[in-house]
């Protein structure tokens, strides 16, 4: 998860997706694609692709939240029929293109992780800068909200989850303060858990660079949408959905899901170890079922990051099916 920035509320029309040159270089779609954007959010990817596929194939786009569906949409109108909507969730990306009639994709793309969007509206209660209802919830059908996770663990449980889930050193201080809190009175809004994690932590000369609340945000949002479970299969099931010479790429913002992608993508590809611009695997490894075309991180450049702040904590790790 990126560090918060004070930016204006995001708009359509405004939204700046994250390394679009680099997800178009590696994507490679063509006109008559078959592409497939797993995490469509306010479809600033997905209109990047749309017009470099100059209107002609298919994009499927699948967002678990009803509203960035509705949102993309709009924007996305102009594109016809070759943009083909889908509420769902990534992690259920097979049964999603079966329904929607697909059943080997050219590309697939993944933005992991919360949107602007869903930061920017304290109704979310995804972000420490706005006071709002403790939900984080990126799919509103689903029914536990961070205020309904922190009520029911332990101390134990809540102090694991912030270690493992935000890498906070100091979830047992901010766990016994959770709990130590909500005897008194439950925990339902994000300004009451910001006060106990500052109370918890302090925010001298070591928190400047982060505020205080950031990796405990970010363990609660992590859990409550389940987005490192199964991540390894999601990986292995969008390489077993692509066609020939597919490729897939993933956008991850924090450490957890990024190794996750790395460890299995490579997993995917251990004896491949062809250079990334090479036609055809060449090294005898291409009965394994990917080869990697980054084999280092991609990272956003200076001249991005100038204008868009919120992409620093982008990665981006691509692969082609053999």
């Amino acid at each position: 998860m990126s560090v918060e920035a004070e930016i204006p509320l995001t708009r359509p029309s405004s939204h700046q997706p994250v390394l679009v040159d680099e997800v178009l270089a590696h994507l490679g779609p063509a006109p008559g694609s078959v592409v497939v954007d797993a995490t469509l959010g306010l479809g600033g990817h997905a209109e990047a692709i749309l017009e470099r596929m100059d209107g002609r194939g298919r994009l499927i786009g699948i967002d678990r939240d009803p509203l960035a569906l509705d949102l993309a949409i709009e924007r996305l109108r102009r594109f016809g029929a070759a943009f083909v909507p889908a509420h769902g969730n990534h992690r259920d990306l097979g049964a999603v293109l079966d329904r929607v009639g697909v059943d080997r994709a050219d590309a697939i793309l993944f933005d992991l992780g919360v949107s602007s969007m869903q930061l920017d509206d304290p109704a979310r209660g995804f972000s420490f800068r706005f006071d709002g209802p403790l939900d984080m919830r990126m799919d509103p059908a689903q029914p536990e909200t961070a205020a309904d996770l922190i009520s029911g663990l332990s101390a134990q449980e809540l102090a694991r989850l912030l270690r493992v889930y935000g890498e906070e050193r100091r979830a047992g201080a901010i766990a016994r303060a959770i709990v130590r809190h909500r005897t008194a009175a439950p925990i339902v809004r994000t300004r009451q858990l910001v006060d106990i994690v500052e109370g918890a932590v302090g925010t001298g000369p070591h928190d400047r660079k982060i505020h205080p609340a950031t990796r405990t945000f970010q363990a609660l949002r992590i859990a409550v949408n389940q987005e490192i479970d199964g991540l390894d299969d999601l990986v292995s099931e969008a390489v077993d959905r692509l066609s020939d010479r597919g490729r897939v790429v993933f956008l991850s913002y924090h450490s957890l899901e990024d190794r996750q992608v790395k460890h299995t993508l490579r997993a995917l590809a251990r004896s491949c170890i062809c250079p990334a611009d090479l036609p055809l695997c060449g090294c005898g490894g291409g009965h394994d079922k990917v080869r990697l075309l980054t084999t280092r991180v991609v990272r956003p450049s200076e001249v991005e990051l100038s204008r868009n702040p919120r992409a620093r904590s982008a990665r981006l790790r691509a692969a082609e099916r053999t």
